[in-house]
Parts: structure tokens; C-alpha cells; sequence
């Protein structure tokens, strides 16, 4: 887990009228344009106590408040990790990652990690950035990830996801009954009491979900999601914005519902079910070099089909 060191400062007649990404760059050089932007946008930088995109002006004398996370820097080592490819070519892998598997290398996870497992896959992915991860999973959320194997699928994939055309659908059980299927538009950015937490704000990114009922159980509702953008923790913090906080999430589950007249096997399972009930099911996608379109899917993982049954049987 990273560690937070609290930076302040006020803003100087100087730097007035300047863009909140300039500014910061002037009144913190101990760390780089590029960290700065990025600490902005993951809601890590405060103007007066409130979360401001990089792009926004200052007025002079607002004051600044800069979380900044200090991670060891850690060299990434080919590991011999089993993984489990759905589909691969000269460009692409498409790799489905068991839950309990971290994607990238970090403090507390120095290896073990897919980044790991892929550099010992390919050792070509060593010359990609972040082995040719273009976007990522929470460690105990299971499903499909795309890999980019050359810097031209790399460029063109992080393009297609910033311009939103993959398409990325999850499944996940949530605590209460839904009764039909909606969108939540809300941004999400860090959660100003807790840095470890995401939460809706109203000056975080912008973030979109759809989602559709799939299945109702007594107190429980299966739920594809549909994601437009991909904030961290998104499916997870706007399904508990709008009350139906995913089953066995140790951040945003609150507590657990138990349905009247459960039997005991459902009590167990709902109390032994430990991470977050959501999978990443389907995936596609325009080829980045082909132009073909794919799409691949994903079996939900047995400790989920478990939490289904139990769920339907009551």
C-alpha cells in the first residue's frame, strides 16, 4: 500500500490566471509535470479543499494540498506465472486473470504479479511500457485484459480506449433487488477523509456505467455493466452510490445482506464470499492493425457460480 506525504502551498500572484497543472509544476519541483497531472486526476491534489481538474485557472491565493504517494521504485522480473491466454497473435494477447492476481508490481506486491508473468511469457514486452498492459483490473476482480505485444498495437489500443471504442462488460452481484436496468453518470475521484477510497465528487473524472438486470435473488441482484470510461474502483463505487454496493467488496460492501429465511449453506457462502463479486466477462474490439473486430468472453469463476447457486437455490 502507498504511503501519503502531505505537501501545502498558496498560490502567488505569479502564477494567477495559470492552468492548476502549471501552477503546481512551479510550486513543487521536487516532482515531475507528468506526476503532478497525474496526482490531479486521481484526486490527489486539493484547491482550497476541493478536487479541481488540471486544466481549471487559479485566481491567486487559493491554497494547495498536494497527497503525494511515495512508492519504491521496484525493477519488474520475468516470473514463470501460468496464464491463461484466450487468444494471441503478432500484436495482441488477451490474457484472463484469475482473481487474487495484482496486475502491476507495487509496494506490497513486488512480484506475483501479471506484469511479472508476461515479461517471462514474451520477453519482447519488455521494451512496452508496463509490458504492454494498456489498462488494468483490481486484483480480486477476475476476467479478460488485452495486452498490446508492439508499440504500434500499444499506441492504437490506449487510443481506442481513450476515444471509448472497446467495449468492456462485467458481471457482478450486488446487495438489494434491482428492479431494472439504468446508467449512472457520476465522477469518481479520491475520497477526500480516506486517500485509499474513490468516491463521487463533484470536480472528480468524469465516469459513466449502464447497466442491465441479468438475474434477482431475494435480497441480491446479477448485473451486467457496461463501462464507458475506466476509473479505478468505478463499477464498484457507483453501484454503492446508488445503494447496490457489490457482495463481499471490503471497501464499498458495507455490511451484508442476509436474506429472511436464508438457509445455511446461503449464510455461508454470503459470509465466506471474500472479495469483490465481479468479473470482467467480455471484451471487444476493433483489431489495432487488422481493423478486424473480436470479441471474447470469459466463464465466471467458481467461487462466483458457488455465490450464484447458493443464491438461487435461497
Amino acid at each position: 500500500m502507498a504511503d501519503f506525504e502531505r505537501h501545502q502551498g498558496q498560490v502567488s500572484a505569479e502564477n494567477a490566471g495559470k492552468r492548476l497543472d502549471q501552477a503546481v509544476a512551479e510550486m513543487f519541483p521536487d516532482f515531475s509535470r507528468s506526476r503532478l497531472k497525474t496526482w490531479i486526476e486521481a484526486g490527489l491534489v486539493e484547491v482550497n479543499g476541493q478536487l479541481w481538474r488540471p486544466r481549471d485557472r487559479l485566481c491567486g491565493g487559493e491554497h494547495i494540498t498536494v497527497h503525494a504517494i511515495h512508492e519504491p521504485v521496484i525493477e519488474v522480473r520475468p516470473e514463470a506465472i501460468p496464464l491463461d491466454i484466450i487468444f494471441e497473435d503478432d500484436h495482441l494477447l488477451v490474457v484472463d486473470k484469475p482473481p487474487g492476481m495484482v496486475v502491476h508490481p507495487g509496494a506490497g506486491n513486488p512480484g506475483g504479479t501479471l506484469q511479472n508473468a508476461l515479461l517471462h511469457y514474451d520477453e519482447r514486452l519488455s521494451t512496452l511500457p508496463r509490458a504492454g498492459l494498456v489498462h488494468r483490473l483490481d486484483k480480486d476482480t477476475g476476467g479478460l485484459l488485452v495486452v498490446a505485444r508492439t508499440m504500434r498495437a500499444h499506441t492504437a489500443l490506449v487510443q481506442k480506449i481513450s476515444a471509448r471504442e472497446v467495449r468492456r462488460e462485467y458481471l457482478a452481484i450486488c446487495q438489494g433487488v434491482i428492479i431494472s436496468g439504468g446508467k449512472v453518470d457520476a465522477p469518481i475521484g479520491r475520497n477526500p477523509v480516506d486517500r485509499i477510497r474513490m468516491a463521487v465528487v463533484a470536480k472528480g473524472r468524469p465516469a459513466v456505467s449502464h447497466y442491465r438486470v441479468s438475474e434477482r435473488f431475494g435480497a441480491h441482484t446479477l448485473v451486467a455493466v457496461r463501462l464507458e470510461s475506466g476509473r479505478t474502483h468505478q463499477i464498484r463505487v457507483h453501484m454503492m452510490h446508488i445503494g447496490h454496493p457489490l457482495v463481499g467488496d471490503p471497501l464499498y460492501g458495507g455490511r451484508l445482506t442476509v436474506p429472511a429465511g436464508a438457509s445455511e449453506g446461503l449464510r455461508e457462502t454470503l459470509h465466506g464470499f471474500r472479495r469483490q463479486a465481479l468479473h470482467a466477462v467480455r471484451l471487444a474490439l476493433s483489431h489495432p492493425v487488422s481493423g478486424h473486430m473480436h470479441e471474447w468472453a470469459s466463464e465466471l469463476k467458481p467461487d462466483m457460480l458457488k455465490l450464484l447457486e447458493s443464491l438461487r437455490i435461497g
